[in-house]
């Protein structure tokens, strides 16, 4: 009998909306696997030896209970007006892309886009995105966004490093500007010490290279605001035999000449101001471009032109022989996240404001930053001697006094010295703040602006012949012809159209989690307390920041069994790097800086071993036995022989095939014992949540991705959040920061061992935090150790629908899987069925495939979570089979071999529309093979993608796109 109480308890709580079953559906589906309750399910699926006591966490929260806490929270952030700069900057969103791609579930809960055919949407704008990257910086090729500026800078330094592979030996040193900001300084500094690279910081106009420099990087407009004219520097440069780079600011491109046309071999940057929010430095879209030449050693993803099935033009990921899914440590990074939903926003801010508009900003904030020389010259202060575009460093004054006049206006500016102050203008400044702006420096100046600014004009916004843009750019019809909001809402949702996302079906990728992503958890990102805020603004300003992340430190420090957490990673693949450093950083500080071997089972995401060859690791395989565990032998005899030199092992858990192995303890002893740490990949802590953790099983160093078990949502194949939780022997050497500390607390001398940063913010991507705090709050102890064990149980019943049709590989204990289960199709083979087929036709189902071919070859790896119900499950686990029928009658000769379903999957409403029908099968069996399908259907946009086509006749951009077309 139910009490008053439970009668007055909120009606909102959450764990009921995120978790997808009812009691009698969860009874069914238990009844399925023979068990009694949930719990007992769990006593079998994971060992007792590592099972770990109840979290210790505030209890659930009601939805609105939870949003007005953190409301009180946020009302701690002073959203003060910041011309602080560093690379970030105050933008208008434009609102017909903030409430039609950044708030909509549409276009931020898809998945990145491997599977072309159901994401050509996506691929549309990233592909945007690469033209607008290319034609500002006057390079041939660019990637489809990275994870920020700083780290585009040091990959662009790696990359430059492996193009001189040949002889690396003779090439060791690295010339940074100290003009650059000094987050991008201090990351390549972090990534450059482990490789055995110099950096060498200073003056381009006294450095002299020589034959033992590889790269050079100047900052362009350098962070100070001054314009260098680099064409002699890097005359010289390539003279010597070294690569040149430069960070740009995509804005001031529109009137500058481009990097491509002084000499730059590589340009990077970020297209933040590009219409995405300040978010307390994330997320926000990297970018790095380059020459033709280059692609094949280009980090990051590349969108690339091919054509489909019927020969109509077709976009997909290209070269994807350069990323880490392949070549593992000789991988050209280790990126598996980048910021696709950021470079979407940024693109479709080009493509709104069109190469007109964009200039017309531009002019506007050069004009701007004219008047305000003018009047600080009157004021009697000294700005740069050089050109300027948007910044200027005003030296000379009293920055104490000019600090105190700002804050008490709610103004921040840039610190740089006792004497100077920095000042960065946007589009979104005023004459009135110009004025404001003045006042400080010298109340008399301010009053006389009016009057000076009669004296002035226009051609203020003009650069002198030597640096002024004269080349044209963004001349595609994509980029002048969505100017009113009515064709942008159009061109937004017709791309929008082509892609599928959780919106459309369960995506059931495994070791990718993709849950829910509750709209109460996603309110938050937009609230202008978090997404106003510069990352560099005055900790008096960012309280309501400081307490939610040490909210989620806490939290999470609990969940992991740590000592410490750092936020600081923007992705995964960050995270990864970062445990590693710190690892690395742990034996240096113990005079056993010759660890250097990181043995890695064969299994592991390719993201582990480009992570360590990224540290300086050399990666030695582990072998896994045939139920996919460990092979503890093979560990034995590599941890012996490698005892004097053992650094690391990496490890997943529950294991890649899905597992919990039940010696993972003894793994973690056997490292230990031979003088290594153990860095847990975080990738499966949707099976650990609640019922054990990295801590307790034994792991010193774990990253999570938040964008999968906490609740960040996907984006696209980016944002992403990838902390990292570390036990207390190696908390000293979590990431610092050179703007911002990051362990204010800690003493000067704990600081000394941090590793550098690893994100050019100091807290990554602070804005979507948010979401992560919402989920575990909302969740409480109970319901996420609850969304664990349901995870799993809806996993095994998947495999106990699909074990009679398609053998589930690698089981555990009484033969129950974790939180996801691989099929195998590799028996159909010899058929002439391959699992693309079954995947491809899945979309005529509606549905994502799952994980095709890792870490298995030929098999789907099928992870449904805890957010999907029951008929969902089983409308998947429908299609599913009914595809087999399709295979089956294959293999019968009931269907032709080449000519069936399967084979010219997916059916695209053109084709099944067609004039001409020359297949064995009806045009019904082709579209709607099911009773869902003929309710609700998705269409994908375009037929199976030719991705050899595409690789050999490469077109990473819209105009290529558009003669591809015409020529069609």
């Amino acid at each position: 009998m139910s009490s008053l109480r439970d009668h007055l308890a909120p009606t909102d709580t959450f764990a009921r909306r995120h978790q997808g079953d009812s009691a009698a559906d969860r009874a069914a589906m238990l009844a399925l696997l023979g068990y009694a309750s949930l719990d007992a399910l769990t006593d079998d699926a994971v060992p007792a030896a590592i099972r770990r006591g109840a979290l210790t966490l505030p209890a659930a929260m009601g939805e609105s209970e939870a949003l007005a806490e953190l409301r009180d929270i946020a009302s701690d952030n002073r959203v003060f007006r910041s011309f602080i700069g560093l690379g970030y900057h105050d933008t208008f969103t434009p609102p017909v892309i903030q409430r039609n791609i950044l708030e909509n579930p549409g276009w931020y809960t898809a998945y990145t886009p491997y599977q072309a055919e159901i994401s050509q949407g996506r691929l549309e704008a990233l592909l945007n995105f690469q033209t607008l990257i290319t034609e500002l910086t006057g390079l041939e090729i660019a990637n489809a966004s990275m994870l920020d500026e700083g780290t585009a800078a040091a990959e662009a330094m790696m990359m430059c490093h492996r193009l001189k592979e040949g002889d690396a030996a003779e090439h060791r040193t690295f010339f940074v500007s100290a003009q650059c900001h000094p987050q991008t300084i201090d990351i390549v500094k972090t990534r450059a010490k482990p490789l055995g690279i110099d950096v060498v910081v200073g003056d381009h106009r006294t450095f002299a290279v020589d034959a033992s420099c590889f790269g050079v990087l100047v900052q362009y407009p350098d962070t100070t605001g001054s314009i260098h004219d680099f064409s002699a520097f890097f005359t010289a440069a390539h003279a010597a035999g070294a690569f040149t780079i430069v960070a740009a600011d995509l804005l001031a491109l529109t009137l500058l000449r481009a990097p491509g046309e002084f000499g730059a071999d590589v340009a990077v940057g970020s297209a933040q101001r590009f219409g995405v929010p300040l978010g307390f430095g994330g997320p926000h879209a990297g970018f790095l471009a380059t020459r033709d030449a280059f692609k094949r050693q280009m980090p990051g993803r590349l969108v690339g032109v091919s054509k489909d099935a019927q020969g109509d033009p077709a976009m997909r990921l290209a070269l994807g022989t350069r990323e880490q899914h392949i070549r593992r440590d000789k991988a050209t990074s280790n990126i598996c996240t980048a910021q696709v939903l950021l470079g979407v926003m940024a693109s479709m801010y080009a493509v709104y404001h069109g190469p007109n508009g964009l200039r017309r900003i531009a002019r506007r904030v050069k004009l701007l930053t004219e008047l305000l020389a003018a009047g600080l010259r009157v004021a009697g202060a000294k700005v740069n001697a050089e050109p300027v575009f948007d910044t200027l460093t005003v030296s000379g004054v009293s920055a104490a006094r000019v600090h105190a006049a700002a804050e008490a206006k709610k103004v921040n500016l840039r610190r740089i010295d006792e004497y100077t102050v920095g000042i960065a203008l946007d589009e979104t400044a005023t004459l009135a703040e110009i004025t404001l702006l003045l006042s400080f420096f010298s109340e008399s100046a301010a009053a006389a602006f009016d009057t000076q600014l009669a004296t002035l004009n226009a051609q203020l916004a003009d650069f002198s012949p030597s640096f002024a843009r004269t080349s044209d750019f963004l001349q595609h019809a994509v980029f002048n012809r969505h100017h009113t909001e009515h064709e942008m809402l159009r061109y937004i949702k017709r791309l929008e159209a082509k892609d599928l996302s959780l919106c459309h079906s369960m995506i059931s990728l495994g070791s990718c989690t993709m849950k829910l992503n509750a709209t109460s958890e996603m309110f938050p990102v937009s609230w202008p307390e978090f997404g106003n805020l510069h990352p560099f603004a005055p900790a008096t300003q960012t309280r309501g920041y400081q307490k939610l992340f040490r909210d989620l430190e806490t939290w999470l420090a609990e969940i992991t069994g740590f000592a410490a957490i750092s936020l600081q990673p923007n992705a995964g693949s960050q995270g990864e790097y970062a445990g590693l450093l710190v690892i690395r950083a742990y034996h240096e500080s113990r005079h056993e800086g010759h660890r250097n071997i990181c043995l890695i089972p064969t299994s592991a995401h390719g993201t582990n071993p480009a992570s360590a060859a990224m540290c300086g690791f050399k990666v030695v395989p582990v072998a896994c036995d045939a139920n996919g565990n460990i092979d503890l032998a093979d560990l034995r005899a590599k941890a012996v022989a490698h005892a004097a030199e053992l650094a690391a092992l990496m490890v997943t858990y529950p294991s890649t095939h899905g597992v919990f192995e039940t010696g993972i303890k003894e793994i973690c002893a056997l490292v230990h014992q031979h003088g290594g740490q153990v860095y847990m990949d975080g990738a499966n802590m949707n099976a650990q949540v609640g019922l054990t953790s990295p801590g307790h099983i034994g792991a010193d160093v774990c990253h999570l991705n938040l964008h999968k078990t906490f609740c960040i949502p996907h984006g696209g194949g980016g944002p992403g959040m990838g902390p990292i939780g570390v036990a207390a022997h190696l908390a000293p050497f979590l990431p610092g920061h050179p703007v911002v500390p990051t362990r204010p607390g800690s003493q000067s001398s704990d600081l000394k061992s941090q590793i550098g940063a690893v994100s050019a913010a100091p807290y990554g991507s602070a804005s979507i935090l948010v979401i992560s705090w919402m989920y575990i709050r909302m969740m409480g102890p109970d319901g996420l150790t609850e969304a664990t064990k349901v995870a799993i149980l809806n996993a095994n019943y998947v495999a106990r629908r699909l074990e009679s049709f398609f053998p589930v590989l690698y089981r555990g204990n009484a033969g129950l899987i974790a939180h996801e289960c691989i099929v195998d199709f590799r028996a159909w083979k010899k058929h002439g069925v391959e699992v693309e087929d079954a995947a491809k036709r899945l979309m005529d189902y509606g549905y994502h495939a799952p994980t095709m071919s890792f870490p298995v070859p030929g098999t789907l790896m099928i992870e449904p979570t805890e957010s999907e119900a029951k008929s969902e499950l089983d409308r998947f686990c429908d299609a599913m089979i009914s595809i087999h029928g399709e295979m089956q009658a294959v293999v019968s000769g009931e269907s032709d071999k080449l000519n069936n379903p399967l084979k010219h999957a997916p059916h695209t409403a053109r084709v099944v529309c067609g004039a001409e029908w020359n297949r064995p099968y009806s045009r019904e069996t082709a579209a709607f093979p099911d009773r869902f399908t003929r309710a609700s259907k998705f269409w994908p946009s375009v037929g199976r993608v030719d991705n050899v086509y595409g690789d050999r006749n490469l077109v990473c951009s819209c105009v290529g796109m558009e003669a591809y077309a015409e020529a069609k």
